[in-house]
């Protein structure tokens, strides 16, 4: 995991929030070519559910919301962790950390940091929730909280968008944005963090077809997972168990996916039947019942929910594209190196080609100057004069890159140049002037 971080900062994926302050922990700021490749992913997200689909509604929620919004969900009173502190070291932990040995708050409680024994206080609740104040005066102003989640705003507004959509029930509303958890245990780089993105989406079907619906779900995010370009074996289901399921959810998945720190879930589908439209009409006051005109017959939908986190996602793609390689070296000498490379889909990649010219004389530059200008206008290119080109090559592996384009001698003679592909390392010859048809080609999926 340390050679991943060191190449996302290295190349501008993701730099620590406020690294030149000392950083803020778990807080993490996207960069150059991280930005790039999120916003692929969740546009990719957004084209899937809402553009190719008839039967699903696009929404964009405030992240201040209403108290009661948090009461009804039951956020405030039981969105909490049990939580224990080391009185020798200072380390804070969950109650239910396995490192744990006794019991916290007795003379057996032993601390997994400094192996103290007795230092550990009895658990405390947590709120993960943060506060913040609404109005001009924090002595009178109202006490409200950044959102933990993005689905409560989709659940407030699903008459608003139901009536101005003029769906009909089974259909869905999603949803991308920022949450905020004030979590005890933050870690593994962008997986846990405090300032987090979720790519959401609540379907509204039918009580007794949510079981059916559920499987359908179930097996469309698996399917779109896999079209990232995820190895499957790296994939696999977790069934939440009676002791992990929420109160109000009839059945709960999660997809995990085995990072260098163990298996661990970046997405869930969650049978939450018509626990969150019942609580909130019942806290609001205002009827969120849905009438079936077809069989005149009005009922609460029940929700089967879509919930996958942005940034996991991401760090999913990186982790699975991330290889070193033993090749043979591409500067025209005989020996072989290790290259570390982000073989990224091509469709995900921050940058889909960059211009090299081979030397910085006999017109190289200038031709390839107008071959990037030419090329930047429909794609995001990288252009490099830097270095020996098998040093501008890794650069780009790097970077996850896929096809660098080379002007070189005979470039000026017929108007082709060198395409190199990113994985195979192969090199062909294409026309300067189809250059732009060749990579349409080539990156569409």
């Amino acid at each position: 995991m340390e050679k991943l971080v060191s190449l996302a900062k290295r190349r501008g994926f993701v730099f620590q929030s406020s690294e030149i302050y000392g950083g803020l922990g778990s807080v993490w700021d996207y960069g150059p070519l991280g930005v790039e490749l999120k916003k692929n992913i969740k546009e990719r997200w957004w084209r899937s559910m809402v553009h190719e689909r008839e039967d699903i509604e696009g929404l964009d929620a405030a992240i201040l919301m209403h108290p009661r919004v948090w009461e009804a969900s039951g956020h405030v009173a039981g969105f909490t962790d049990p939580l224990v502190d080391c009185k020798h070291c200072k380390n804070r932990f969950r109650a239910d950390d396995p490192r744990i040995k006794g019991t916290p708050g007795q003379p057996d409680g032993q601390c997994p940091a400094c192996g103290t024994k007795g230092s550990l206080t009895a658990p405390r609740q947590f709120n993960l929730m943060f506060k913040t104040f609404m109005g001009p005066v924090e002595e009178d102003a109202a006490m409200i909280f950044m959102r933990p989640e993005t689905a409560q705003g989709i659940y407030v507004n699903y008459l608003n968008v139901l009536q101005s959509s003029r769906q009909k029930v089974p259909f869905g509303i999603a949803q991308i944005g920022k949450a905020f958890r004030n979590e005890i245990t933050p870690g593994n780089f962008i997986f846990r963090t405090r300032e987090f993105e979720q790519m959401e989406m609540q379907f509204f079907v039918k009580p007794g077809s949510d079981g059916e619906w559920f499987e359908f779900w179930r097996a469309e995010r698996m399917k779109w997972i896999q079209g990232l370009g995820i190895r499957q074996e790296k994939l696999r289901w977790h069934q939440h168990g009676k002791n992990e399921l929420a109160h109000y959810a009839k059945d709960a998945y999660d997809i995990e996916y085995e990072f260098p720190f163990g298996w661990n879930e970046f997405e869930g589908i969650h049978n939450r039947g018509d626990f969150d439209l019942s609580r909130h009409q019942e806290y609001s006051g205002k009827k969120l019942d849905y009438l079936d005109t077809t069989v005149n017959e009005r009922f609460v939908p029940n929700v089967v929910e879509t919930s996958a986190g942005a940034d996991r996602t991401t760090l999913v793609v990186l982790c699975d594209a991330y290889r070193e390689e033993a090749v043979k070296s591409e500067e025209g000498v005989e020996k072989e190196e290790l290259r570390v490379v982000l073989k990224l889909k091509p469709e995900l990649a921050p940058i889909k080609a960059a211009v090299f010219p081979l030397v910085n004389k006999d017109g190289m530059p200038d031709v390839a100057r107008r071959i990037y200008d030419d090329l930047r206008k429909r794609f995001n290119v990288f252009y490099d004069d830097g270095g020996s080109i098998g040093r501008r090559y890794r650069r780009q592996d790097e970077a996850g890159t896929p096809f660098g384009i080379t002007i070189d001698g005979q470039t000026s003679q017929d108007q082709t140049v060198t395409v190199r592909d990113r994985d195979t390392l192969k090199q062909i010859r294409v026309a300067s002037a189809k250059l732009v048809d060749y990579l349409k080609e080539q990156l569409t999926g």
